[in-house]
């Protein structure tokens, strides 16, 4: 949680508290469900925490929008992220029943009623929103072809991928040339190690 605190240190104390009681929670549902592997808890607020706030490094969710997080897996980044910003709404989709479960129980424990929960195939969400984000759980194109619907005229897509992605940026512009591909390494924000090869990708059409 330190890590947390030194590179976001301008945290409230109600956001404070709800980053630092995440560990306890996911270490308690850990026990029962396996949605973060084991191995990575010794590095959860690096891995997982920070990593979904870099996104804050370089947007700042406004009060009232709407926001779909798409194969959130445990709830990230949209957990960390709703913490942070609290009025904003975050709607997190993933299609693993159990996975859903344990995100709506943490969601419910920290009280963050700026969360909604679902239990879907994110393809099919039809409801519109102003950003979508995801933690690297497809490629470029195929996230944005697959929540075609749930874009508005103007939406805006922010991924956190990792690695070599000209031939990624390549395909998707090649079939949608309307948009601009912004790519930022964290490691511009953090020194772990883990952020080495670590990229945000904000897409806007």
């Amino acid at each position: 949680m330190e890590l947390i605190r030194y590179y976001f240190p301008n945290l409230t104390t109600d956001q404070d508290n709800k980053l630092h009681a995440l560990k306890a929670l996911y270490n308690e549902w850990n026990t029962k469900i396996n949605v973060i592997s084991r191995k990575d808890m010794d590095q959860f607020y690096c891995n997982h925490v920070l990593h979904s706030l870099s996104i804050a490094k370089i947007y700042s969710f406004k009060k009232g929008e709407n926001v779909l997080d798409i194969g959130t897996g445990g709830g990230f980044p949209g957990i960390p992220l709703a913490i942070i910003f609290p009025q904003t709404n975050f709607h997190l989709v993933d299609s693993i029943r159990k996975k859903t479960r344990v995100v709506r129980a943490i969601a419910e424990s920290l009280q963050l009623e700026n969360v909604t929960v679902t239990n879907d195939r994110f393809e099919h969400i039809k409801q519109k929103y102003n950003t979508i984000i995801s933690r690297a759980v497809a490629p470029a194109i195929k996230l944005v072809d697959l929540t075609k619907d749930a874009m508005t005229y103007n939406s805006q897509h922010i991924f956190l991928k990792g690695g070599d992605l000209k031939i990624e940026k390549n395909d998707l512009l090649l079939k949608h040339k309307l948009f601009s591909w912004e790519e930022t390494a964290l490691n511009d924000f953090f020194s772990e190690d883990f952020f080495e090869t670590k990229k945000i990708i904000r897409l806007n059409s």
